[in-house]
């Protein structure tokens, strides 16, 4: 019996190694849903379904599940009103070179006549002219399921393009009545799912890099994204000894170095920015704040980077002399290796380099463990959260933050311990990223810090049902200062003697009264718990943790702040 086009996108989907089929469902599921029944207990590689019960949290759990794995995962949702609430997650996908593979289905063709015919009032009112037109943007890719027999060339196409470098997310759609129909001569072949090549740095770059960095007294790196594989943050740590270079971790999405490293030297380029002569900047959309600081006028600059100079993006002006388009870790032993002739690594350059700014890193670090010494007297600081979740969670946990984790007060120091939201900014990633995270690695402690702004964005509800129903015990901790601390910030930085800054700045930005967060996570069955004094905050989180390891339950501890 001829299969279904559905059945062979499955297959291939599977051949081409992605592991996880994360659904919200709609009408147009049908062919899906027989087709991985039909090929249930069958010999074939298929991944696996997921039912997700909303699609913010399904895209953000591929994205989650992509950073561990390395592999692309699918996400399926309802035609125009599903894709439409995908748009948040591929936006972040999209600014952080992430290869989710969203599907949604589309209103039938057949109005009769056909198997998959339109059956219901919502197959007129939810057809576009074109649907994809709302993610095209954010995406490299779009495409439509136009013929059965082009299932599996289609599941292959897009995968292909997602994970060509700069990798990022694509998009198709599936009409159920295609979906539903022989795939005639279609024919699933593992052999053509094989990951596209990386671009190799030009050499004569490479060299240039070199020879700067070796007349220079002052180089500095910087870097968000360098520890997006740990090749990278093995490249970066060894360069970075090798050659005496400190190295500042600005706005990171990832270890990118250990926070312990001698040449560590803090999450904010300012100060070594205002006097370097050569910088570095590797895998960073934005290395500094124009509006705010900014390098020496005569200082060399290179940008290193799969895209270096970010060309999806309509207006970025950092100065550019010299742009390599390599993977960090291969550009970065491409450097030290034409380097390595140009500067001795017992020389008098690099040994005064890493005593001076391994001092400096020393006495930094010492300054931040001060500050958290003993818990506060008053409100509960984000400093005393991030210290306390770092004691009762220990160095091996993966911690996956949207914006309030301190990381000068919660040093992580092995590659794979930090996941920070992307670039993009769009909230409610958190949760979600961190579900995909625990799912792609099952035996790790994984630990969701949000703010609670971005839980609520996070369809808590959803994520809570997620963790129960797929047996997923993650931590979460909710700094809760029932506030949009983003919105406030801003609002003071811009008028800070204004009107707004007399009322605090909390106008659109004031979220109180805050929900009883943890009432949720009981709801799924989880452990809550709601804490408002410094000091029982560090045997609040270890009573979390245990119920995690532990009772195999998810935990919540909602730590009322101010910030």
């Amino acid at each position: 019996m001829t299969e279904s086009a559905a059945e062979i996108f499955l297959r291939q989907l599977g051949a081409c190694g992605v592991d996880w089929f994360f659904a919200n469902g709609g009408t147009d599921f049908p062919p899906i849903v027989e087709a991985f029944a039909k090929l249930e207990g069958s010999n074939h590689r298929l991944p696996v379904p997921m039912t997700v019960p909303h699609e913010n949290a399904a895209v953000a759990m591929a994205h989650g599940a992509y950073m561990i794995t390395g592999r692309p995962q699918a996400v399926m949702v309802h035609v125009n009103v599903g894709t439409a609430n995908t748009i948040n997650g591929i936006l972040n996908a999209a600014r952080d070179h992430t290869p989710v593979f969203v599907l949604a289905g589309r209103t039938p063709y057949a109005e009769k006549g056909r198997h998959g015919a339109r059956t219901r009032h919502i197959h007129w009112a939810q057809e576009m002219f074109d649907q994809a037109g709302m993610v095209r943007e954010a995406v490299k890719w779009d495409g439509e399921l136009r013929q059965p027999d082009q299932a599996a060339d289609l599941a292959t196409r897009a995968l292909h393009i997602a994970m060509t470098a700069p990798r990022g997310p694509v998009y198709a759609t599936l009409p159920r009545d295609t979906l539903a129909a022989p795939a005639g001569a279609a024919r699933v072949d593992a052999s053509r799912a094989a990951v596209p090549a990386k671009p190799l740095p030009d050499p004569a770059a490479m060299a240039q890099a070199a020879q700067w960095i070796a007349e220079a007294q002052r180089p500095l790196i910087i870097t968000s994204a360098a520890g997006r594989t740990r090749e990278g943050f093995d490249a970066l740590s060894a360069f970075a000894s090798r050659f005496g270079v400190p190295v500042i971790s600005f706005t990171p999405r990832f270890v990118n170095i250990a926070a312990d490293h001698p040449m560590h030297l803090g999450y904010e380029p300012g100060p070594l920015l205002a006097e370097a002569d050569c910088v570095l900047v590797v895998d960073t959309d934005v290395p500094w704040i124009p509006h705010l600081q900014g390098p020496l006028e005569d200082a060399r600059i290179i940008h290193l980077g799969e895209d270096p100079l970010f060309t999806r993006y309509p207006m970025r002006s950092f100065p550019t002399d010299l742009a390599i388009t390599a993977e960090p870790a291969t550009g970065l032993n491409g450097i030290a290796a034409a380097l390595d002739p140009l500067l001795q690594a017992d020389s008098d350059v690099v040994q005064t380099r890493l005593l001076h700014y391994g001092a400096m890193g020393a006495a930094q670090r010492t300054a931040w463990a001060a500050q958290v010494a003993q818990p506060p007297e008053g409100p509960i600081t984000p400093e005393w959260i991030s210290h306390c979740i770092a004691e009762a969670v220990g160095p091996d946990a993966m911690l996956v933050n949207e914006y309030p984790l301190r990381q000068t007060h919660c040093p992580r120091t092995r590659h794979g311990s930090f996941y920070g939201q992307s670039t993009a900014g769009g909230l409610g990633w958190g949760f979600g990223a961190a579900l995909g995270a625990k799912l792609a690695a099952p035996e790790r402690l994984v630990v969701a810090t949000l703010g609670d702004g971005a839980y609520v964005f996070n369809n808590p509800t959803a994520c809570h049902w997620v963790s129960a129903a797929h047996n997923l015990p993650l931590l979460v901790v909710v700094f809760n200062n029932a506030m949009y601390g983003a919105v406030r910030n801003s609002t003071l930085a811009m008028y800070r003697d204004g009107a707004s800054a007399q009322q605090g700045g909390t106008l659109l930005a004031d979220l109180s009264p805050a929900p009883a967060f943890e009432k949720l996570a009981e709801a799924s069955g989880g452990y809550g718990e709601r804490l408002s004094v410094a000091a029982e905050l560090p045997a609040a989180l270890r009573r979390a943790v245990d119920v995690v390891l532990r009772e195999k339950r998810q935990a919540l501890v909602n730590v009322v702040c101010e910030y």
